[in-house]
């Protein structure tokens, strides 16, 4: 990844304000409680023609209460290594703290561009104030003002950071990559299976529930195919939803199940599937995605030989006609079966993507027809003469017949259990059109 901007600060001095604002979307979770951002965010930007990668970050802070203090810095440090240029975000309206002194001599051995953004600086006024940032001592560039909530003064800023990069960039490094997410209820893995497939912490874990909130995107690689893996914030039921920032964050987690290609629900083993993750399931369904189930945390079951099974079973009950939906039972902390559930989820984008030829279709398909044609109705037969699959992004068959209009749902479910048994679509909804012909 090339031309990367990484964005730094304490808590609560408009960092996920600007991260929006050069990424012209509100990817990040804004509020005017400090301590929002936690782990590493990344967007896309372009400038002038050039276009580079933006990192937010949480809020940097030092002798707090915060739990995640700690994580947070660690999260911080990896930006800044990361980046090609930093931009160092302070308040104008604060003026300069103990805690952006004690921030600057922690950026001051670094040798890589590094801008002070003096943000909040809405009028001539406020923006004389940021003359004070001079005395950091920390950027051998000048200071620049800006209204990040606005946009005044980031075109300045953004002219001098561009010309530290090279190459022109690439507008989007993530365009046409498969997106996988994992969705779930809150302090089920989702942060520890990603970090386990990564052997980094690119997500804060802890014992709390909702310790994410903003939707994680990692590139990730395997059997050299690059995937977008997503770590989401966990999805309680919505009249349990009390504050605005966890409002937000079930939104942005909806939002990745809809721009992903395949989405894992994780489930709690300790408890079972649950109501809220039939309705993800449900919802991953109509929004035509892939989908798996990951039972976590395996390890804390008493079991035989005959419990696995028997789980498996209990939950197919549960999700009815959707049968053809994989469950995979794993221990993220023992680290049991986490390859396995990737790969999972990489033969269910393979299944979603396929393309079969028509004449395989009709081969396969047309017999199976024969021996047990559509029930006729009211005197009428009905005749299926022929079958393709769609150029959708979706497994989507059209059957041409002389009547399309007089088949049922029963017989519709006849043809696609007949589709699932000739050709494997495991984990992926398969829709079934009928064509006048």
């Amino acid at each position: 990844m090339a031309n990367i901007v990484a964005i730094v600060g304490r808590p609560n001095v408009g960092k996920s304000t600007l991260f929006n604002r050069l990424v012209e979307e509100r990817k990040a979770i804004e509020d005017n409680m400090s301590g929002v951002t936690r782990d590493r965010h990344y967007g896309h930007a372009q400038w002038s023609g050039k276009y580079f990668s933006v990192i937010d970050t949480g809020g940097y802070v030092t002798g707090s209460d915060d739990v995640f203090e700690a994580e947070i810095r660690k999260q911080v440090k990896l930006a800044v290594e990361e980046a090609d240029v930093i931009l160092f975000v302070v308040d104008c309206l604060d003026g300069l703290t103990d805690l952006d002194m004690e921030f600057a001599n922690e950026l001051r051995s670094t040798t890589k561009p590094l801008y002070i953004v003096a943000n909040k600086a809405d009028n001539r006024e406020k923006a004389m104030m940021a003359h004070e940032f001079y005395s950091l001592g920390i950027s051998d560039f000048e200071v620049y003002p800006i209204a990040s909530a606005s946009g005044s003064g980031t075109g300045e800023l953004l002219d001098e950071v561009i010309k530290h990069f090279e190459d022109e960039g690439v507008e989007d490094p993530d365009a046409d990559i498969p997106k996988i997410s994992i969705l779930g209820r809150p302090n089920v893995g989702k942060s520890s299976f990603l970090n386990a497939l990564l052997g980094q912490e690119r997500s804060i874990v802890t014992d709390e529930a909702g310790t994410t909130r903003d939707a994680i995107h990692t590139r990730y690689k395997l059997f050299g195919q690059d995937f977008i893996i997503t770590d989401t914030a966990g999805i309680r039921k919505k009249a349990k939803v009390k504050e605005d920032i966890e409002f937000y964050s079930v939104m942005r987690s909806l939002r990745t199940l809809e721009e992903s290609d395949v989405v894992i629900v994780m489930v709690d083993a300790t408890r079972g599937m649950e109501a809220q993750d039939i309705n993800l399931i449900s919802l991953a369904i109509k929004n035509n995605k892939g989908v798996m189930i990951m039972v976590n945390k395996w390890d804390l079951i008493e079991k035989d030989h005959k419990t696995m099974d028997k789980i498996k079973v209990q939950m197919l009950e549960r999700l009815g006609e959707h049968k053809w939906i994989p469950i995979i039972f794993t221990s993220v902390t023992e680290k049991q079966r986490i390859m396995q559930a990737i790969e999972l989820a990489v033969k269910v984008f393979e299944n979603k993507t396929r393309r079969v030829p028509t004449s395989k279709v009709n081969d396969a398909l047309l017999a199976d027809i024969e021996k047990y044609p559509p029930p006729a109705w009211k005197g009428k037969y009905i005749k299926i003469k022929y079958v393709t699959q769609l150029p959708t992004k979706n497994p989507v068959f059209a059957f041409f017949c002389n009547l399309p209009q007089y088949i049922k749902d029963p017989y519709t479910r006849y043809l696609e259990n007949r589709l699932r048994e000739h050709f494997d679509f495991e984990g992926v909804p398969v829709k079934i059109v009928y064509k006048s012909k």
